[in-house]
């Protein structure tokens, strides 16, 4: 399977632009409208560059829909606007009360990267869920200049979030913030060993935070990305363990853990495209993973009503359309 199609939207566009330490910066574009910024960053409302000639796509007009697997929850479903737009939504990230919703947005999956930099909208976007409805998502400033942020993982008032900047130790790096009077500040590189010695790629902590899965593609593994687990013992993360029972030949990645731990979700290759797996704990250890939903579908994260929300690309003619966040509500 071609690796391009398989990772997260967000991850290929990324190492796409970080070959070099620093990427090069080109002038920034002008997009309309383009009211005067707040600060020194350059930031427009988010859907303004969007190509003004983009076609909604729906499920109706999806030739490679998501198939559901399970009879435990209702079929796929598009997650409404302001949520999804013309533009392209993934990596998305939902707490577990269900009322906040955090995605990446880019106005054009097929713009170089580089001017995904200095477009002022490419970013992570945070939306609240007032009485039942979703609000319009507000860009979450993380930098002090330019960066590009995603696969977002938060936890009671702390934030861990990949990031191509100055700064970083490897191409892509983990980064941490921490929520002060309601507004995310004090980010900072989370350092050694996450970012060098342990290769953390896109992780999730479980709720006693004594654990942290993650993907990488460190050395060792069975191939492509496999999952790993590092455990905390007296405040100090421990060597990562491969979770064996998960790992195959194909690429595992994008792991999400329920509240009560005994749930861990995840991405695979099934039939060439994205697909989403589930392993349910016995008696601490991690069953078969059973297949829930497959074609084109990755990055579970799940509230606690176990309603399920992923990514998922329209694709045709091998090439990217679109990209919305779907939901699959539990019965």
């Amino acid at each position: 399977m071609n690796k391009i199609i398989f990772l997260g939207m967000f991850l290929v566009l990324f190492f796409g632009c970080c070959q070099e330490t620093t990427p090069k910066i080109p002038a920034s574009p002008s997009p309309e409208p383009a009211p005067e910024p707040e600060s020194d960053l350059i930031t427009y409302p988010r859907e303004s560059t969007i190509p003004k000639d983009a076609i909604k796509m729906t499920p109706e007009i999806d030739k490679l829909p998501p198939i559901l697997h399970s009879d435990e929850y209702e079929e796929p479903v598009p997650m409404p606007y302001p949520i999804n737009t013309k533009g392209a939504e993934d990596s998305a990230f939902i707490t577990p009360d269900g009322n906040n919703f955090y995605v990446w947005f880019t106005p054009d999956p097929n713009i170089p990267v580089v001017e995904q930099l200095t477009d002022g909208v490419t970013a992570i976007y945070w939306s609240k869920k007032v009485n039942g409805e979703w609000q319009e998502p507000e860009r979450l400033i993380l930098n002090d200049d330019l960066s590009l942020d995603g696969c977002l993982f938060v936890q009671g008032n702390k934030m861990w979030f990949c990031s191509a900047r100055v700064g970083n130790k490897r191409e892509l790096d983990i980064w941490t913030a921490e929520l002060v009077d309601g507004k995310w500040s004090n980010w900072e590189n989370a350092g050694e060993p996450i970012n060098l010695e342990y290769e953390v790629g896109e992780m999730h902590i479980s709720s006693d935070g004594m654990q942290t899965y993650y993907h990488s593609e460190r050395e060792g593994g069975k191939g492509g990305y496999d999952i790993y687990v590092i455990e905390k013992v007296n405040g100090e993360w421990q060597p990562p363990e491969p979770v064996e029972s998960v790992n195959t030949e194909e690429y595992e990645g994008w792991p999400f853990v329920t509240e009560e731990m005994d749930e861990l979700w995840f991405t695979r290759t099934y039939l060439g495209t994205p697909a989403i797996y589930k392993s349910k704990n016995l008696n601490g250890t991690w069953q078969e993973p059973q297949l829930i939903v497959s074609q084109f579908a990755g990055e579970p994260t799940l509230d606690n009503e176990g309603n399920l929300y992923f990514a998922h690309h329209f694709y045709e003619n091998g090439t990217m359309l679109e990209a919305d966040i779907y939901v699959a509500y539990r019965k």
